[in-house]
C-alpha cells in the first residue's frame, strides 16, 4: 500500500509535476481533493518554494497532506491546530533525520553539481529519493494516527 502512494507520486513527478504537486496529488483522492485544485495549490512550492531553494517542495507537499488530515477548520480550535503543527514537525524531523536537511539548496549542494541542475538531472539524482522517502514517512504518520488504513 505504501508503495502505491510512492509510485503514484513518482509517476506524477516523472510526468513533469513539481515535487510538491506530486505528493499532494498522490493523496488527493483520499481527501476528496479535486486534482486540478491540488495541482494549482501546490504548483508554486516546487524547487524549494518557487525555486527559491528554501524548504523542499516534497516536504511542503507532505505538509499540505498533513493539513488535509489533521488541520483545523475553526480558527479558535487551538488543540487541533497545535496537533497538526506537531505532525508537521514530526514529518520534518523524519526527513531531516534521513537526509540531514529539509532545505532544497542543501539537498542539491550535497548530491548534484551545477551541471546536473542545469540539465535538470537533479530530479533523477536527488529529488526522486526525497519524494520516495517523504511519501513513505507521510504514509506511516497517517496510518499511525488513524487517518489512513493499512489497506488503503
Amino acid at each position: 500500500m505504501k508503495r502505491e502512494y510512492i509510485d503514484t507520486a513518482l509517476s506524477h513527478f516523472d510526468d513533469g509535476c513539481a515535487c510538491s504537486q506530486s505528493i499532494l496529488l498522490a493523496f488527493s483522492e483520499v481527501f476528496n481533493l479535486d486534482e486540478t485544485v491540488a495541482k494549482r495549490i501546490a504548483s508554486t512550492f516546487g524547487g524549494g518554494m518557487g525555486r527559491l531553494r528554501e524548504k523542499c517542495g516534497a516536504v511542503t507537499g507532505a505538509f499540505m497532506v498533513l493539513g488535509l488530515a489533521f488541520g483545523n477548520v475553526d480558527p479558535k480550535d487551538m488543540k487541533t491546530k497545535l496537533y497538526a503543527y506537531e505532525k508537521v514537525r514530526e514529518l520534518n524531523a523524519r526527513v531531516q533525520g534521513e537526509f540531514g536537511t529539509t532545505l532544497c539548496a542543501e539537498f542539491l549542494r550535497k548530491k548534484a553539481s551545477a551541471a546536473d541542475i542545469a540539465a535538470r538531472a537533479h530530479h533523477r539524482i536527488v529529488c526522486r529519493s526525497i519524494i520516495e522517502y517523504t511519501v513513505g514517512a507521510l504514509v506511516d504518520i497517517l496510518i499511525e494516527n488513524g487517518r489512513l488504513s493499512r489497506d488503503s
